[in-house]
């Protein structure tokens, strides 16, 4: 006889049986096809092309665009300090005044030299003049008269030694008077009135700037400073001053790029790349971080949104393209830089391509999507 325990185990997988029949038997209202997946949903964009003044904005550093350091050309005692410190100085305005009484002197000396050699070669071409005459019925010597030309000689050449003692003793006494090299804006004095200073020496009396124009320094990587090279080739490019990045806050003044390196840095693989600006107002300092906005004017250029891209592992970007039969096909995207939050295309895409904007995260190639117009967050 069947035991109570067999019989409840035999009733347990007659159960366990019907139910996974009545699971996997087709439902008689499922027609051809039933199963298969629908279509992944994606939402795309058609590209055109479209006009655009197109703007490149980069970090800078202010220069100057003139700077001299004031140093002394003679020994002396500072006596007067003529300027105030943090005002505009002009070329050639006087500075500092060192004690000049000893360059005075001597000058003094020098030109009283002068006039001893003048006199003395004075009296030797006339002696010269008189033994010529003599030599001729042979009341002197031919040797005597050598004798007097050459001393005329040497005093004509004493008289270039005295004037060129006199010059140097002038130059001397003019370098008393410390004067500005260039016109801009003078720093604070290292020295007052007192002090000794010495010709050439390390320590600069004071600094001189110029800042009306000034320098922007912009520096870009290698790759796009070349590509950007090729663009401003023989154009006047205007450049503006972004001052204050996050408020916006742009200098008055527009300047003009002047000025791209030919040589790559190796440690930051980046060219430099210099403006030059009005700085009527005296606002941009040297030192000052800006950001150089580089207008490069109105171009008919593709836009490809960067939510559109992804970026591959050797840095190179990518986006997914639809073919007439909704089928995904993925691209290779070569850009020239950016405007706003899109790409400027330049190969991989073209006006009319339809690209996926969102979903394209669940596709694979080739793989066919059910499309829908992307609207604008």
């Amino acid at each position: 006889p069947v035991s109570i325990r067999t019989l409840i185990v035999f009733i347990a997988l007659a159960a366990l049986a019907a139910i996974g029949w009545y699971i996997m038997a087709p439902s008689p209202q499922m027609g051809p096809g039933a199963g298969q997946r629908p279509p992944v949903s994606v939402s795309v964009i058609e590209l055109k092309s479209q006009i655009i003044s197109r703007e490149e904005t980069l970090p800078g550093r202010i220069t100057a665009f003139k700077q001299a350091e004031i140093r002394p050309q003679v020994n002396g005692i500072i006596t007067q300090r003529l300027f105030e410190e943090g005002a505009y100085v002009e070329k050639l305005q006087p500075l500092y005044q060192i004690d000049d009484r000893p360059y005075r002197a001597a000058l003094s000396s020098a030109q009283a030299n002068l006039q001893s050699a003048l006199a003395t070669a004075k009296a030797s071409e006339a002696k010269e003049e008189r033994f010529k005459r003599l030599i001729s019925n042979n009341t002197v010597s031919g040797q005597a008269y050598d004798d007097a030309k050459a001393e005329f000689d040497q005093a004509v050449a004493s008289i270039s030694i005295a004037e060129a003692a006199v010059t140097t003793a002038q130059v001397s006494l003019d370098y008393t008077r410390v004067l500005s090299p260039i016109s801009g804006r003078i720093g604070k004095s290292s020295v007052t009135e007192g002090a000794l200073v010495t010709t050439n020496q390390l320590e600069s009396l004071s600094v001189i700037t110029q800042l009306n124009p000034i320098y922007v320094d912009i520096n870009q990587s290698g790759a796009d400073a070349m590509r950007l090279r090729q663009e401003i080739v023989g154009k006047n490019i205007p450049v503006s001053v972004l001052i204050d990045k996050d408020r916006n806050i742009r200098h008055l003044e527009k300047g003009e790029l002047k000025f791209s390196g030919i040589i790559v840095d190796e440690t930051t693989g980046s060219i430099g790349l210099r403006a030059v600006v009005p700085n009527s107002n005296d606002i941009l300092l040297p030192g000052l971080f800006v950001h150089a906005i580089i207008e490069l004017g109105e171009q008919d250029v593709v836009l490809v949104p960067q939510r559109a891209s992804t970026r591959q592992a050797d840095g190179s970007l990518a986006i997914w393209i639809l073919d007439k039969d909704n089928k995904a096909i993925p691209k290779n995207l070569v850009v020239s830089g950016s405007y706003q939050d899109k790409w400027i295309v330049t190969n991989g895409a073209e006006a009319g391509d339809t690209v996926i904007i969102e979903g394209y995260q669940k596709i694979r190639p080739n793989m066919t999507v059910s499309p829908s117009a992307w609207i604008t967050p």
